[in-house]
């Protein structure tokens, strides 16, 4: 396929999102770029990599401005940083299916004994994107979480405290 054929989000159009929906295209983005083993997947591996940096970074950055105050539009800060711990997961998960995916992309697999051999790269590699998959469900759980509506904020009440009652047995 060619570049112009398929639409691809770059950090440009993820940072002109909302959270959430940032997420959501990077999931459709994953998604739609299935990697495959051998040099498009490759690179749909490697770039995934580098869209799932790219958004973990923006969250964090992100739940670090929603902690000044005034700041509407944005999830809480606490939300935003279990995201991007989630990212962070996804991450980790794609960086590690590299090593199959590089070790099936340049090994022959034509032969009985070569497929034989390979099933272990490609558990290890499946293992990984599906860990990776549910990464991103897990940061999209914490970001679809709706906040109730904001009362003035009141201080709680102080707890008052009782002596214990100690007994002997």
């Amino acid at each position: 396929m060619s570049g112009d054929q398929l639409h691809t989000y770059e950090p440009t159009d993820l940072d002109d999102m909302l959270p959430l929906q940032a997420l959501d295209a990077m999931t459709a983005d994953v998604r739609g770029h299935r990697i495959t083993v051998d040099s498009t997947g490759l690179f749909d591996a490697t770039r995934h990599i580098s869209l799932l940096c790219h958004l973990a970074a923006r969250m964090a950055a992100d739940a670090e401005y929603q902690l000044s105050p005034n700041i509407a539009d944005l999830p809480p800060a606490e939300h935003l940083g279990a995201s991007a711990g989630h990212l962070g997961q996804a991450v980790a998960h794609y960086t590690q299916a590299l090593a199959p995916l590089l070790t099936l992309t340049a090994t022959a697999q034509d032969t009985p004994q070569q497929k034989l051999d390979s099933l272990d790269h490609h558990n290890r590699l499946r293992s990984h994107l599906d860990a990776a998959g549910r990464a991103l469900a897990a940061a999209r759980t914490v970001l679809a979480v709706q906040q109730p509506l904001s009362a003035p904020s009141t201080p709680a009440p102080t707890p008052l405290r009782t002596p214990a009652v100690r007994r002997r047995a």
